[in-house]
């Protein structure tokens, strides 16, 4: 009897977010490569579209607690998109984190957040 591996392949639409056009580009891939099939616009779409299934990333908005501010919360974000499998580690580092007033706009809140090497930055400044 002739026994074959068959490798499985899976197709998955990917939203591009690059541009406003929004283009459902269809990729596939068998676990070793990915190959964009269908529906992209641009070069850029195509790169999104990779990039999305083999390391999907997304930039965090967040708050953090402040003490003793004129606000509770300060705004922050991430300095650059964290890996998405790593968003929910990011979250539990940030909700322990409490930060004295004065905070300023572009402050490093958190440095290497979650062993990243990823800043958490103020978004806005509290007195």
């Amino acid at each position: 009897m002739n026994w074959r591996l068959n490798l499985i392949t899976s197709k998955k639409e990917v939203t591009c977010i690059v541009c406003p056009i929004g283009c459902k580009i269809i990729v596939e891939s068998d676990g070793k490569k990915i190959n964009v099939l269908d529906g992209y616009k641009c070069k850029k779409g195509v790169e999104y579209a990779i990039s999305e299934a083999l390391d999907p990333k997304r930039m965090l908005t967040t708050s953090v607690k402040v003490i003793g501010g004129s606000w509770p919360l300060v705004s922050v974000k991430s300095s650059e998109p964290i890996p998405k499998n790593k968003i929910l580690t990011v979250l539990e580092e940030v909700k322990k984190t409490k930060v004295n007033a004065p905070v300023e706009l572009g402050e490093v809140i958190i440095k290497n957040v979650a062993g990243t090497d990823i800043d958490i930055i103020a978004t806005k400044t509290v007195n």
